[in-house]
């Protein structure tokens, strides 16, 4: 998959995650690549794009601890505990450099998950990783 199509998958399942939810789940994610062009932000949508650069190695570091040392491949995720305000809630690897990182400015991770209506906005969440699964995103 490329980076265009990999971004409107992404804006259209978190479109149906909000339509489930009733209200936006993640306001913000970042496709990230290490290592590549552009300091690795290949994408970028949220409300911070002015600071969202400077603070990137503090949000993601509990998220980061959290699958440290796991072999993750296209299409595996992780949500973390600790993505509270700014920090980031959830990792989605997208292809073998590259990762999808989303966050809730507003809620933490389990106040999104104490609305029953989180049930059917993870089903497209889901849905989302295994496109990535069967085609990985190529940068």
């Amino acid at each position: 998959m490329d980076l265009a199509t990999a971004r409107q998958q992404i804006t259209a399942s978190f479109e149906r995650m909000r339509a489930l939810y009733f209200t936006p789940v993640f306001d913000e994610w970042v496709i990230l690549a290490p290592g590549s062009q552009q300091s690795g932000i290949l994408a970028y949508t949220g409300p911070r794009v002015e600071e969202f650069r400077k603070s990137l190695p503090d949000d993601v570091k509990p998220l980061l601890a959290q699958v440290s040392g796991l072999k993750l491949e296209p299409g595996d995720f992780e949500f973390t505990h600790s993505g509270d305000g700014t920090r980031h809630d959830v990792l989605l690897k997208l292809g073998v450099n590259s990762y999808l990182v989303c966050n809730n400015t507003a809620k933490s991770m389990a106040e999104i998950r104490a609305d029953t209506r989180w049930l059917k906005a993870q089903a497209a969440f889901v849905d989302l990783s295994e496109k990535f699964r069967v085609d990985p995103l190529t940068v």
